[in-house]
Protein backbone atom coordinates (compact mmCIF):
# COMPACT_ATOMS: atom_id res chain seq x y z
CA UNK A 1 0.00 0.00 0.00
CA UNK A 2 1.47 3.84 -1.10
CA UNK A 3 1.91 6.22 1.93
CA UNK A 4 2.83 9.63 1.73
CA UNK A 5 5.13 10.65 4.29
CA UNK A 6 4.93 14.61 4.34
CA UNK A 7 7.26 16.46 6.31
CA UNK A 8 6.28 19.56 8.70
CA UNK A 9 9.00 21.18 9.99
CA UNK A 10 9.32 25.25 10.95
CA UNK A 11 10.73 26.89 7.42
CA UNK A 12 11.99 30.26 8.92
CA UNK A 13 14.74 29.76 11.45
CA UNK A 14 16.08 32.85 13.11
CA UNK A 15 19.84 34.19 12.05
CA UNK A 16 22.10 31.89 13.32
CA UNK A 17 19.71 29.54 14.96
CA UNK A 18 21.42 26.91 12.40
CA UNK A 19 25.14 26.75 12.27
CA UNK A 20 26.77 25.11 9.11
CA UNK A 21 27.88 21.65 11.11
CA UNK A 22 23.93 21.59 12.18
CA UNK A 23 22.81 21.58 8.23
CA UNK A 24 25.48 19.34 7.18
CA UNK A 25 24.13 16.61 10.11
CA UNK A 26 20.42 17.54 8.57
CA UNK A 27 21.42 16.44 5.23
CA UNK A 28 23.52 13.55 6.11
CA UNK A 29 20.51 12.14 8.18
CA UNK A 30 18.42 12.78 5.26
CA UNK A 31 20.74 10.79 3.00
CA UNK A 32 20.98 8.07 5.47
CA UNK A 33 16.93 7.99 5.32
CA UNK A 34 16.39 8.00 2.15
CA UNK A 35 19.23 5.45 1.52
CA UNK A 36 17.50 3.18 4.17
CA UNK A 37 13.85 3.35 2.68
CA UNK A 38 15.81 2.54 -0.91
CA UNK A 39 17.77 -0.26 0.52
CA UNK A 40 14.74 -1.94 2.06
CA UNK A 41 12.62 -1.80 -1.31
CA UNK A 42 9.87 0.78 -0.11
CA UNK A 43 11.38 4.17 -1.54
CA UNK A 44 9.26 5.36 -4.59
CA UNK A 45 10.11 8.83 -4.64
CA UNK A 46 11.13 11.62 -2.29
CA UNK A 47 11.07 15.36 -2.57
CA UNK A 48 12.79 18.33 -0.48
CA UNK A 49 10.49 21.77 -1.55
CA UNK A 50 11.52 25.08 -2.15
CA UNK A 51 10.84 27.93 0.46
CA UNK A 52 6.92 28.32 1.02
CA UNK A 53 7.97 32.12 -0.35
CA UNK A 54 8.65 30.66 -3.40
CA UNK A 55 5.12 28.83 -3.54
CA UNK A 56 2.70 30.29 -6.53
CA UNK A 57 -1.07 29.28 -6.68
CA UNK A 58 -3.50 29.10 -9.66
CA UNK A 59 -6.78 29.14 -9.60
CA UNK A 60 -9.80 29.91 -12.28
CA UNK A 61 -12.71 31.78 -10.41
CA UNK A 62 -15.35 33.01 -12.35
CA UNK A 63 -14.09 31.73 -15.36
CA UNK A 64 -10.73 34.22 -14.73
CA UNK A 65 -7.50 32.63 -14.24
CA UNK A 66 -5.60 34.48 -11.11
CA UNK A 67 -2.34 33.64 -9.95
CA UNK A 68 -1.05 34.63 -7.16
CA UNK A 69 2.29 34.45 -5.47
CA UNK A 70 2.56 32.78 -2.14
CA UNK A 71 3.37 32.10 0.98
CA UNK A 72 -0.28 31.86 1.97
CA UNK A 73 -0.76 29.72 5.06
CA UNK A 74 0.36 31.71 8.32
CA UNK A 75 1.76 28.97 10.34
CA UNK A 76 4.89 28.06 11.91
CA UNK A 77 5.34 24.76 10.45
CA UNK A 78 5.79 24.49 6.60
CA UNK A 79 5.64 21.50 4.22
CA UNK A 80 8.81 20.97 3.55
CA UNK A 81 8.99 17.79 1.48
CA UNK A 82 7.76 14.19 1.15
CA UNK A 83 8.85 10.69 0.78
CA UNK A 84 6.29 8.38 -0.87
CA UNK A 85 6.81 4.81 -0.20
CA UNK A 86 4.54 1.27 -0.38
CA UNK A 87 4.89 -1.09 2.25
CA UNK A 88 2.80 -3.56 3.60
CA UNK A 89 0.27 -1.46 5.46
CA UNK A 90 0.01 1.42 8.32
CA UNK A 91 1.90 0.44 10.98
CA UNK A 92 5.17 0.08 8.54
CA UNK A 93 4.10 2.97 7.63
CA UNK A 94 4.75 4.23 10.87
CA UNK A 95 7.54 2.59 11.49
CA UNK A 96 9.34 4.44 8.48
CA UNK A 97 7.87 7.91 10.00
CA UNK A 98 9.08 7.53 13.34
CA UNK A 99 12.78 7.23 11.63
CA UNK A 100 12.17 10.62 9.87
CA UNK A 101 15.11 13.12 11.11
CA UNK A 102 12.71 15.83 10.75
CA UNK A 103 10.06 13.92 13.68
CA UNK A 104 12.57 15.63 16.28
CA UNK A 105 11.81 19.15 15.07
CA UNK A 106 8.57 19.19 13.27
CA UNK A 107 6.19 16.53 12.29
CA UNK A 108 5.40 14.01 9.76
CA UNK A 109 1.78 13.68 8.47
CA UNK A 110 1.20 10.08 7.09
CA UNK A 111 -1.38 9.30 4.35
CA UNK A 112 -2.76 7.15 2.00
CA UNK A 113 -2.08 7.09 -1.25
CA UNK A 114 -5.55 6.52 -2.36
CA UNK A 115 -5.27 6.93 -6.24
CA UNK A 116 -2.30 7.66 -8.58
CA UNK A 117 -1.69 7.94 -11.93
CA UNK A 118 -0.03 4.84 -13.44
CA UNK A 119 2.89 5.92 -15.84
CA UNK A 120 3.58 2.45 -17.58
CA UNK A 121 0.06 1.83 -18.25
CA UNK A 122 -0.95 5.60 -18.86
CA UNK A 123 -4.43 5.14 -16.44
CA UNK A 124 -5.10 5.62 -12.84
CA UNK A 125 -4.82 3.34 -10.34
CA UNK A 126 -7.09 2.63 -7.18
CA UNK A 127 -6.17 1.45 -4.15
CA UNK A 128 -8.88 -0.01 -2.24
CA UNK A 129 -7.56 -0.58 0.99
CA UNK A 130 -7.10 3.33 1.17
CA UNK A 131 -10.13 4.19 2.54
Amino acid sequence: MRYTLLLHYPELMAEGELDEAAIQEGQRAFQEYATALADAGVLIGADVLAPSSATTQVTRKAGELQVQDGPFADTREALGGRFLIDVADLDQALEWAAKAPSVTWGTVEVRPVGTWFDLDSRHWQVDPQAT
